[in-house]
């Protein structure tokens, strides 16, 4: 049964050097609070395998919004993500070489994820064929034909550690997600060793409904409360 702590005792759990991934889209869904405590804990050299790199500044008049506050503390050693085009520092850090960026396809990358999460060897796509995704993507195993059409065999993604957020989560850690904010928090809560899953709301067992639940407890190992 998931453990109920605080951010503070959550975020000690994050360690320099670890692979971390971190729900959300452009930090729709993204456990914010446990972002923000990991900042004050200065953890470094993180490996941070997300979306995208977060905004400069949130829709509440927030700076650094989602994983932006990591990067922005030159937190994060490597970035997997699908994009940084809205964050003018990940796109400076990368060209100065201060942080390691490896874009992957947004598609792929969740099913990469899925894949580490079953176990998986892989996933098939033709996705990037003929891009730099095939000849200079560190994840492109190798190419294959398969009934006269190329595919790329990307490699499995597992981490450490996954901090993801929802909206409603009861004591055993069944998470019941709001709206869009599902994104990758549901494949990223099956690939990690150990889960930390950020609560809008805790509730009493029972309270969400059994076909409501997206994530089943089972994956979660700590819970904690998010500011609202």
């Amino acid at each position: 049964m998931a453990k109920i702590a605080t951010i503070a005792e959550a975020a000690a759990l994050v360690k320099d050097g670890m692979t971390v991934m971190v729900g959300g889209f452009m930090g729709c869904g993204s456990p914010h609070t446990l972002l923000s405590e990991l900042v004050k804990t200065g953890v470094k050299d993180l490996t941070l395998i997300c979306n995208d790199a977060g905004n400069p500044n949130g829709h509440d008049g927030s700076d650094f919004y989602g994983i932006a506050k990591l990067i922005h503390g030159h937190q994060v050693k490597k970035l997997i993500a699908s994009h940084i085009g809205l964050n003018p520092e990940a796109q400076q850090f990368m060209n100065e070489k201060s942080m390691e960026v490896v874009l992957v396809p947004q598609g792929s990358l969740v099913e990469m994820i899925r894949a580490g999460g079953a176990g998986l060897g892989g996933i098939l796509t033709p996705t990037g064929v003929a891009t730099m995704v095939e000849t200079d993507c560190e994840f492109t195993l190798e190419t294959k034909e398969i009934n006269g059409k190329k595919y790329l065999l990307m490699a499995p993604l597992h981490a450490d550690i996954a901090l993801i957020n929802g909206y409603r989560i009861d004591k055993a850690g069944n998470v019941w997600y709001k709206g869009s904010t599902r994104n990758f928090n549901i494949a990223m809560a099956t690939a990690a060793d150990l889960v930390i899953a950020e609560a809008e709301n805790i509730v009493d067992v029972g309270a969400i409904e059994p076909e409501n639940v997206v994530t089943a407890g089972v994956f979660v190992d700590y819970i904690v409360q998010g500011v609202r």
